[in-house]
């Protein structure tokens, strides 16, 4: 990503609506913005991240640039931030780009798509290759500067009320999964369900639905689904690597002096960087003790796992023949995909299948 190019051509715009940040930033003059969050305060890996950008912001300003942080529903919808931001009702969101595909699928290449990329691979597509460069573009159609900002690493693929054993327990299966991935599923004979998340024990405890996916043991243990679907099927095939995002009004971004915008742009990797290992040391615990509650923890199906990689990638055959934003970004990331799978088949890969079969 060419961010010094960005912050360098970057204009100043004209006054925005009223609660936002002027056009003209006054050299030192104190900033006070507002971060709405799609998050819960109670997920405090996922929220938390957005305090932390807050906080070292205001720690590198030295107290002049103020951001408060407020949760999902508090300023507006979870899923209205995007929203928010692109009409200068706020300055800041922090939220999962892909709960935004229905706007256009390549909000999805954002964060995640089935059978993407890792976290590692999501990372180095954004920073090294050209993967902010052309979010970024994409982006702009809707007034916003994105960053990095967070990932989970690759997620749990939910829990179940009976165990699924072939493809033939996928028809009919009432699944409460997010956003993109309802689309693969359909093809496989599911129905996905789109329920909020503090709805979905109740759901899964009236039979409502069938089963229900989240992120992994930290973030599932504290919603209890194992007290009412005690089958906790793996991987997240649909998550390998779910990247949040920062997203800035445009014109708020553009007005801020360069020491603020580099400020900015340190924060938000600080906290892309923290919910990374806070989700690798916190989840084996989490794990543990979901295991001891006796849930039973199962790898899904090979001809699941099969049937969802062909289907994941005729679907993204027949994006890309009908909208020209996806096609132009999965094309880099699919062949950035490829070489990044090639050389962690030789290393990482190898050598973590040899590790995790050792007893250490």
């Amino acid at each position: 990503m060419d961010r010094r190019s960005a912050l360098k051509n970057a204009g100043i715009a004209g006054v925005l609506a009223a609660g936002v940040a002027p056009a003209v930033q006054a050299q030192g003059a104190p900033l006070r913005w507002r971060l709405a969050s799609s998050f819960p305060k109670a997920l405090d890996t996922i929220y938390g991240a957005a305090e932390t950008f807050a906080k070292k912001v205001g720690e590198m300003s030295g107290g002049k640039f103020t951001i408060t942080v407020h949760a999902g529903g508090e300023l507006m919808p979870a899923f209205g931030v995007v929203d928010g931001v692109q009409n200068g009702t706020v300055e800041m969101a922090h939220t999962a780009p892909y709960y935004f595909f229905g706007k256009d699928e390549t909000f999805a290449l954002g964060c995640a798509i089935p059978f993407g990329l890792n976290s590692r691979q999501m990372t180095a597509w954004m920073y090294e290759g050209n993967g902010g460069k052309l979010m970024r573009e994409f982006y702009a159609k809707y007034n916003m500067v994105n960053f990095p900002m967070g990932n989970t690493g690759a997620q749990m693929g939910g829990w179940y009320r009976k165990e699924i054993k072939s493809v033939k327990d996928m028809n009919g299966l009432k699944f409460r999964v997010g956003g993109f991935a309802g689309k693969v599923i359909s093809r496989m004979g599911g129905v996905p369900q789109n329920i909020p998340g503090g709805e979905i024990y109740t759901a899964l405890e009236k039979g409502t639905i069938d089963a229900a996916e989240w992120v992994g043991p930290y973030d599932d243990q504290k919603l209890g689904f194992g007290k009412v679907a005690p089958i906790y099927h793996y991987p997240g095939w649909w998550e390998g690597g779910p990247q949040l995002d920062l997203f800035i009004n445009d014109k708020a971004f553009n007005s801020l002096s360069a020491e603020n915008k580099a400020i900015v742009e340190a924060a938000a990797a600080f906290a892309h960087t923290e919910m990374q290992a806070k989700y690798d040391a916190r989840n084996p615990a989490a794990l543990k003790q979901l295991v001891g509650q006796k849930v039973k923890v199962l790898p899904f199906p090979k001809d699941v796992m099969e049937l969802a990689f062909k289907e994941s990638m005729a679907l993204y055959e027949e994006i890309s023949a009908k909208n020209p934003n996806w096609k132009k970004v999965y094309d880099d990331y699919a062949n950035f995909r490829r070489e990044q799978n090639l050389w962690f088949r030789f290393t990482e890969a190898r050598f973590d299948s040899f590790m995790q079969a050792q007893k250490l």
